[in-house]
């Protein structure tokens, strides 16, 4: 069956000649090979030589239904977070070949090729589901088994709402099914999602007093993996934002006063513990690591404490308190990883997770925490979520580069995970495609010359990119470009360019 995509090849050779030519017909100019067009300019672009030109990072979680922060690195997929980028990238790209050749055949049995008059490869029934055609996404190289060698290959599970979770179609199912084994749910798993206040205003009156939690709004991503054999990031347990408020305050009312330390860190540990807790006894196996703290590292003037010399944050990007410092204090971070250790079977892995972890700065404070928490044993790898654009940061090479933070946090002897990795372009014509293309295959060109499964410094087990398709198709005029799939489910240049990188074309 997948010998009828082996056009794809040629396809991408196609569309590379017809970005350069486009460019020479607009520029007057040579067409620029793919190491040329990257190298200082893309495509004409302006060189970004400093941080306070370049874009920030984006964040994780879902379009402007979802929005909780502007300023962090996660929430609202079309927002930008707050800390910027550096630099241009020194990139190469490659034409795209395809998939496996050792499937099965499709001829008629008489030696005629497998297409309709026109000279295409024909749309077989089996394959449209939702009116979407999936053979050409299912007929390829599996991404998992092309990165076997290497380290899982996860997917952010899309969804603000359980009826809009991305496993609640059955194309996008299947595709998930096929090129992954890893998956994270981008905001479902989230305290303001699993936290229910009714029950814990019960629990304050005539209980022990502790957060009553609810798992409805994950019960079915849960499910969906166990059932096909796909490893769980449980993300996230411990964060200032999409987290509520009433939590902190006393008889968990809106409004009231907030809580004294000791009961906040009765109520944290209680939080995971039970969280915890649901999904080993009900899903052993499936979580295989949990992201304890989300972005506590924030060195922006005026929104950190300066007494740890982590900068842990005290003010959410927007400039509102972060109330797990004002109630607890900056050792917060200690504590929920404390706990999380402590109710934490074997083998499941803990995660810190932060954004623009290439920015210098940035990359020493959490390397200072992440020194400090495994002295004392309490955490098992970094996650670093890798929201990029089409010229930012630079991948490879100088300071500030996503080369040189994964180069020092291998000096810690950590578990490295790629969490919520997104390149995004405004607008999919073909010569942002093209640069995309090309810098995911730099991505993952350079996550496999560092991984110490390949003689590397870095122990990276787990690459994310986090959502599926462009225009995702259970929000309504989403205008996401930043996928492996198109807004039909079709690969994109990208995808067939990251599996090339594998093959080591």
């Amino acid at each position: 069956m997948r010998k009828r995509w082996l056009c794809a090849g040629l396809a991408g050779m196609l569309v590379f000649t017809a970005a350069c030519g486009k460019e020479n017909e607009t520029g007057g100019g040579v067409s620029p090979t793919p190491t040329q067009a990257v190298n200082g300019e893309v495509f004409g672009g302006e060189e970004t030589g400093n941080e306070k030109d370049a874009p920030d990072e984006k964040k994780d979680g879902e379009e402007d239904q979802d929005t909780e922060e502007s300023g962090s690195g996660e929430g609202d997929e079309n927002a930008a977070g707050n800390e910027s980028g550096v630099g241009d990238e020194n990139t190469a790209g490659s034409e795209s070949g395809v998939g496996d050749e050792n499937g099965e055949g499709t001829g008629d049995g008489n030696g005629k090729e497998d297409t309709d008059e026109s000279g295409a490869a024909p749309i077989y029934p089996e394959w449209i589901v939702e009116e979407k055609d999936i053979g050409p996404a299912t007929s390829i190289a599996s991404l998992k088994e092309a990165y076997a060698p290497y380290f899982k290959i996860g997917v952010g599970l899309t969804g603000y709402a359980p009826h809009v979770m991305m496993t609640t179609s059955e194309a996008m199912s299947e595709i998930v099914k096929y090129h992954f084994n890893s998956a994270t749910l981008t905001n479902l798993m989230k305290p303001s999602y699993l936290l229910d206040q009714k029950a814990s205003i019960e629990n304050a009156k005539n209980g022990d007093g502790m957060p009553a939690v609810k798992f409805d709004s994950c019960i079915d991503a849960l499910e969906f993996s166990k059932e096909n054999g796909i490893g769980m990031r449980g993300h996230t347990l411990v964060w200032h934002a999409q987290v509520p408020a009433w939590f902190f305050c006393e008889g968990y009312e809106d409004g009231a006063p907030y809580v004294d330390r000791e009961t906040m860190l009765l109520r944290m540990e209680s939080y995971i513990a039970q969280v915890i807790g649901f999904t080993e006894e009900n899903y052993p196996g499936v979580v295989y690591c949990w992201d304890v703290v989300n972005e506590a590292v924030e060195p922006g003037g005026g929104k950190h404490e300066d007494e740890t010399g982590f900068d842990i944050r005290t003010k959410t990007g927007e400039g509102e308190d972060n109330l797990w410092y004002t109630v607890v204090g900056a050792d917060y971070v200690e504590k929920a990883f404390t706990y999380a250790r402590k109710y934490a079977p074997e083998g499941v892995k803990l995660f810190y997770n932060d954004y623009n972890t290439f920015q210098t700065v940035k990359n020493e404070k959490i390397y200072a925490l992440l020194a400090d928490l495994s002295a004392k044993g309490l955490v098992d790898g970094v996650g670093m979520q890798s929201y990029y654009d089409r010229k930012n940061p630079d991948i490879k090479g100088r300071s500030g580069s996503v080369q040189r933070a994964i180069e020092n946090f291998s000096q810690l002897g950590l578990e490295i995970h790629i969490t919520e990795l997104t390149i995004n372009i405004d607008e999919p014509d073909e010569r942002a495609l093209l640069v995309q293309a090309m810098r995911y295959k730099e991505m993952f060109e350079l996550l496999m010359e560092l991984d110490s499964d390949n003689g590397g410094p870095a122990n990276i087990t787990s690459v994310t990119v986090f959502g599926l398709m462009d225009e995702y198709m259970l929000y309504p005029d989403n205008k996401e470009y930043s996928r492996f799939f198109d807004g039909d489910l079709q690969p994109k240049q990208a995808l067939m360019w990251v599996l090339d990188a594998a093959q080591g074309k």
